[in-house]
């Protein structure tokens, strides 16, 4: 490199990029992003395979809650850059976007993920933004920031004026988001980091052999889920392993800390969320005798296959002559969950750097001048827009944070 940078960001994804055009569109000169991988954006990209799911439409007031026990801190991010100033960013790089029925926000079809990214770098490059891909991080050195050039394997240091870490967290490690910084601040820094934990996977349930054969993958549309005190609606999926879907995934904080308490876990399929226990146990009680209990719950319920297999998995020995047990465990019925699934399969991380370890402008009270953003912090949210506008907040804030150290500390 000729020169130093003023700002170095550690990270080309949502909220290293925004970080970046932020800085540069208040004027900061000499602002570069360092990447590992050989694009920018690499699991933006892959998140945007399923569905580009950029924010969500809901009044700010509900977004809050949506971050857990981490709410007042997101509420202060969102009221600097919500999801409408996140819509606005879109709008302003040529992406429309609107607001589907379940409330998410999605580019207008005609705009692909790779769409964005290209004019979202091609305006930090009219900014003056520095990308330089495969460069990875390697820590902190005597002069500064210690860097290697992965296509040639040079080592060589930079002193910026001010320093963003946005690596990621530590699930999807093809993307790049792999978790190898945290030893680096452990150990140079003394860090007292949160270890990494799934967040936003399936669960694990002990099918028997029987089950997995019969039901294999299979959809559970219009169904609730709960644990402890948390209830979430949607589609779940069976699958050999035990269930996935945005459910399972609202609830993945809530299966941890319970996991944490006992194994099996109490989760609890709610099959009929629309109909009081009343209801269901008349309707069973009205059911004509001599009928088979997949007849049963098929005419009266609705509940077709493969709803009886399910229950004579988890409750064997119940029929249709205890109908009060039946129309109990049609609106609690308890699926064992053992675990969640391995952290790679996760599509996001709890745990990483713990909020008390970084001031109110999120930067580290350990290494002044160095600033953490995304999904290297700790906090998570569940799928649905609030993932990628907690990184995209994050990165708004920590660069305000910037742009004020910038102002106060001498060149």
């Amino acid at each position: 490199m000729q020169q130093h940078p003023s700002v170095a960001i550690i990270g080309g994804g949502p909220a290293g990029l925004l970080a970046a055009q932020r800085l540069a569109e208040a004027g900061v000169q000499g602002v570069a992003v360092f990447e590992a991988q050989a694009t920018a954006g690499r699991k933006f990209l892959v998140a945007g395979h399923g569905g580009f799911n950029l924010t969500n439409g809901e009044a700010v007031a509900a977004f809050g809650p949506r971050y857990g026990h981490r709410q007042q801190a997101f509420e202060q991010y969102l009221g600097h850059f919500g999801p409408d100033a996140l819509r606005r960013w879109a709008s302003d790089l040529g992406i429309a976007t609107y607001v589907g029925s379940s409330g998410r926000v999605f580019p207008t079809d005609e705009h692909k993920p790779a769409h964005l990214l290209r004019a979202w770098l091609q305006r930090l490059e009219h900014l003056g933004v520095q990308l330089y891909i495969r460069h990875r991080w390697l820590g902190f050195g005597p002069d500064g920031l210690l860097l290697r050039d992965e296509r040639t394997g040079t080592e060589f240091s930079v002193a910026p004026r001010a320093t963003l870490l946005a690596l990621g967290g530590a699930s999807w490690s093809k993307t790049g988001s792999d978790g190898q910084w945290l030893p680096v601040l452990e150990q140079s820094l003394g860090l007292q980091s949160v270890p990494f934990r799934p967040s936003n996977c399936g669960v694990e349930v002990a099918w028997s052999a029987f089950f997995r054969e019969k039901v294999g993958r299979a959809p559970l549309k219009n169904v609730a889920l709960s644990c402890g005190n948390q209830e979430a609606r949607g589609e779940v999926m069976l699958t050999e392993y035990g269930l996935e879907g945005t459910p399972v995934y609202a609830l993945t904080p809530a299966i941890r800390q319970a996991l944490d308490i006992q194994s099996p876990a109490p989760l609890l399929l709610i099959l009929k969320p629309d109909l009081g226990p009343a209801e269901v146990l008349k309707r069973l009680q009205q059911a004509r005798r001599g009928r088979s209990l997949p007849d049963v719950l098929r005419q009266t319920l609705k509940l077709g296959a493969p709803l009886p297999t399910l229950l004579r998995e988890v409750a064997p020995t119940v029929t249709l002559a205890e109908t009060a047990q039946l129309a109990s465990l049609i609106q609690a019925l308890p699926l064992p969950v053992v675990a969640l699934r391995p952290l790679e399969e996760a599509i996001s991380t709890a745990g990483g750097v713990p909020f008390e370890e970084v001031d109110e402008h999120l930067m580290l009270l350990r290494r002044p001048g160095v600033f953490v953003a995304g999904e290297m912090l700790d906090w998570e949210a569940p799928t649905g827009g609030y993932l990628l506008q907690g990184c995209f907040s994050t990165g708004a804030w920590a660069a305000k944070g910037i742009a004020q150290w910038l102002q106060h500390t001498a060149p």
